[in-house]
């Protein structure tokens, strides 16, 4: 399983101009047509759900570079732009009401693109879980309000989904690759694009929580009655106040101060039933979030010594780099790769010469910044 990229952007309200909105259309749809046309569906996913060339084609067709609207409005204007009968592409979701709607957009689509059932809940399970491990596995302190699913003719998918943080005014992207060998818990995140780094984030996907991840299911499967007195027993305190690296206690009779509630007891009683065989379908069983997770993997701190990841997965800024390598040094050849297809696409594309060279011009203004 890859995941390309990650972005913090700017929390912006409002939404596109109507003018604006039909040419990013537009345009969005004949650069799209062209990569389809010349690189086929694969090489099409594999771009658009790379965070650098999406930024890029956010500002190639017109919209604000820094924005938490450039990926709404992006994957607005691709949806309206692309026709699954015709590309054999289709982006369904979107933002708020319209994500919710997707799995019924993967329905329909199975009668467009002719997809078994097995393939269609495949895809399903996919736009759950890539949804559920950004809210719940990776506890950074975004909810998700964004949600598109691309999938193509072939049945391989990709996801742009966004996160909000409004005390900080701020929003993150997640960009996920279909993979033939997927793993939706361990390490995921293969190319983690964001400009700051979060504390104390708790990082279950990460190849130093493995063992917390094991003990965390052990701890459901025994029954998860025993772990009752390592927590407050009314949940006095909440979670999110637990304090990882400054909270000390006794070597024996610990209690943690975490909320469960009556209903997340019934919620650990039902996994315990199921009996998950490992992480992953614990993580994808109904009531298990991010609360739940974060108890299971304090617990298996305190009595089993397995310190999971407590470090944001953050690598890059979502921008190319900086010429004075802030925050990292220029990928010379992912920058170059960028621009180069953008430039052909852009040079092929059926639209207005007018509608071409303005494009190219704010392209390469992206290229300067």
């Amino acid at each position: 399983m890859k995941m390309t990229g990650r972005a913090d952007l700017p929390l912006h309200g409002g939404k596109a101009p109507r003018w604006l909105f039909r040419r990013m259309v537009d345009l969005s749809g004949a650069i799209s047509k062209i990569i389809v046309r010349e690189y086929g569906r694969d090489e099409f996913l594999r771009r658009i759900t790379n965070p650098y060339w999406f930024q890029s084609l956010s500002c190639t067709i017109g919209f604000d570079w820094h924005s938490s609207g450039t990926t709404t409005t992006t994957c607005g204007a691709l949806k309206a732009a692309l026709d699954p009968g015709e590309l054999g592409v289709a982006v369904l979701g979107g933002k708020g009401k319209a994500a919710l709607r997707t799995p019924l957009e993967i329905e329909t689509l199975g009668e467009i693109f002719s997809l078994s059932t097995s393939r269609l809940d495949m895809l399903s399970y996919a736009s759950r879980m890539a949804a559920k491990v950004d809210n719940s596995c990776v506890q950074d302190e975004y909810q998700l309000y964004h949600h598109s699913f691309i999938v193509t003719e072939e049945g391989k998918w990709g996801v742009i989904q966004q996160g909000m943080r409004p005390e900080t005014r701020m929003a993150r992207r997640y960009h996920w690759l279909h993979d033939p060998g997927i793993d939706f818990i361990r390490e995921p995140h293969q190319g983690v694009c964001c400009d700051s780094i979060g504390n104390g984030v708790l990082d279950m996907t990460a190849a130093k929580s493995e063992e917390t991840r094991k003990i965390s299911v052990d701890l459901i499967n025994d029954d998860p009655e025993h772990i009752r007195r390592y927590l407050t027993p009314d949940g006095q305190t909440k979670l999110q106040r637990f304090d990882h690296k400054s909270m000390t206690m006794p070597r024996r009779h610990q209690v943690l101060d975490i909320d469960i509630g009556k209903e997340g007891w019934k919620t650990l009683r039902m996994a315990y039933e199921l009996q998950p065989q490992n992480y992953e379908e614990l993580v994808s069983l109904k009531g298990i979030g991010p609360k739940k997770l974060r108890a299971l993997a304090l617990v298996s701190d305190l009595v089993y010594g397995t310190e999971p990841s407590w470090e944001d997965p953050v690598k890059y800024s979502f921008a190319h780099g900086g010429k004075d390598g802030t925050p990292f040094p220029v990928d010379r050849e992912v920058y170059d790769s960028t621009i180069r297809t953008m430039e052909e696409a852009l040079e092929m594309a059926e639209i207005d010469e007018r509608e071409r060279l303005c494009a190219l011009k704010r392209l390469h203004e992206l290229v300067g910044n």
